[in-house]
Order: C-alpha cells, then structure tokens, then sequence
C-alpha cells in the first residue's frame, strides 16, 4: 500500500490548472498547422495564422490562451493500491484549483447555484470524475473546458433502429447547428454507448485522446476519418468565416449498451482544448 498525501494532490492539481491554460497540447498545435498548410482561403488562412499567434504569446508570456479559462474538469485514475493521508479527496481537488485559479490569475467562471447565478469566486467546485485502476499511482488529468464550445454539445438516445447512419446524421447535424458558436476549428468527441450519462462521459474523454492517434478498433478508426472529412466539408471554416477547417479532430469512445438503446453524447471543444496531466 503506497501512501500520497492530500497536499501533494492539490499542489499536482493546482500547476494543471495554469499549465493547461497557458500551453496548448502538441498534437492539437500540429492539426493546426497542418491545417493551415492545406487552406487556400485567404481568410481562413489570416484566422489560422492570429490563432498560432495566440499560443505563441500565451505560452512565451505566460498568460491564457483564451480569456475563458474554463470550468476545471478533473480526471484521476487512482490505483487500487493507494491510500490518499492527510485530507478528503474532494477537498484537495477544489484546493488546488483555488489556489491555481487565484495563483495563475486565471478567470472565475463558475456560479454556485444555475438560476441564482452567484459565482463561487475561486472557480470551484471541480468537475471530479475518478476511476479505480489497478497500482500504487494517481493519474491527475486536469482538462479545463470553456462553454462557448460547451454550450454547444448534445446528447440523444437513439433506439438501435436508428443504425450507424443515425450516428452520422447526428453529428453533422450538431456541428452545423453550433456553426460558428463553439469558435471553430473544433474538436470533437463522441461518445457511443453505455446509459444516458456515461455516453455524455465517454464524449468528454473523448477530448482527451491525442487527435493524432485513431481508435484501436479499425471499424471506429475509419468512421472517425469519414465523419471528420464529412464536418470539414461543410465549409463552416475556422471563425466560420468559411474554408477546409471545420474541425481540427473528431475522436469516437465506446462501450457496450443495452439491447433496446443506442446512446450517443457529442462534446464539442473549440481549438482550445486543454489538458495536461501528471502521474504522482
């Protein structure tokens, strides 16, 4: 049994939380470029070239790729080994974005209560989703989202009749109703499986995944490729301003499902899409 300290948690969690919102993720700073190598529109290509820009300087500057510094979702893969001395799980999460948020002058977002609209002032509480997995170690995974892109997401319970096709139409369904919205180029996840809330969940980690690395599975590999080809192809561009990139990736999680359901969540990120993660 290997022992970590609730302290050495919120210090993990709260470096995460300015990290991921200063540096942007290699894989997604390649898509864009390689997308902005692909663009014949003057205009997508004057969008790309202000995006680059942007990373640039938060990353030299030290400073926030995007003033929406989000609402800190925070995965953990806690081995089964491990026992957590010194404080709550839950409380040195929210301590370490407290003390992130407030140490890298990040942006407030988050309200107490959704009608009453009272913010918490320190961005907490964190969106925590953990998982038991086999070892002596914490993999910390803090992923900011925005709600520009949030707000944009959707989720439908087919009935199995609906087939691969109704999972087709429904994503290009959701990226054109969001359209400009969710500040393209996007990232999209979806998610396939599983109840009402763990399709939603699968979606959300979905974003995590490197958008340069394909599912295992060969069958949602290829539909990954096609549904991303199928989004580029609407034309909304980067800004949707027009142009190839409507999308910078589209990444597919699934798990099995019940005989009379066929759940699917679509978890859009604009090209923000920050994580960062750290194994204790």
């Amino acid at each position: 049994m290997r022992e970590i300290q609730a302290e050495t948690i919120t210090d993990v969690v709260a470096r995460l939380c300015i990290e991921a919102n200063e540096r942007l993720p290699q894989d997604v700073k390649h898509a864009i470029e390689r997308c902005r190598a692909c663009e014949d529109w003057a205009i997508a290509q004057e969008v790309l070239d202000r995006i680059v820009e942007n990373y640039e300087i938060a990353e030299q500057q030290e400073v926030p790729i995007c003033q929406d510094t989000g609402m800190a979702c925070v995965f953990l893969e806690i081995g089964q080994d491990v026992h957590i001395a010194g404080g709550g799980l839950r409380e040195a999460v929210d301590e370490g974005v407290r003390r992130g948020y407030g140490e890298g002058y990040l942006r407030k977002s988050v309200v107490r209560d959704s009608l009453r609209r009272e913010n918490t002032g320190d961005n907490t509480p964190a969106m925590l989703y953990t998982e038991i997995v086999p070892g002596e170690q914490i993999k910390v995974t803090v992923a900011p989202k925005g709600f520009g892109s949030e707000n944009m997401s959707a989720i439908r319970m087919f009935k199995p009749s609906a087939g691969l096709q109704g999972i087709k139409d429904f994503i290009l369904e959701t990226v054109e109703t969001a359209g400009p919205n969710p500040c393209p180029p996007m990232v999209i996840g979806v998610g396939i499986g599983g109840t009402f809330d763990k399709a939603a969940l699968l979606a959300k980690k979905a974003l995590m995944r490197p958008i340069d690395e394909r599912h295992p599975d060969p069958f949602y590999a290829a539909l990954e490729e096609e549904m991303l080809e199928k989004v580029n192809a609407l034309g909304i561009g980067p800004q949707g301003f027009g142009g190839r990139t409507t999308a910078l990736g589209l990444n597919i999680e699934t798990m099995p499902t019940h005989i009379a359901g066929m759940p699917c969540a679509i978890n859009i990120s604009c090209h923000v899409t920050r994580h960062r993660t750290e194994v204790i």
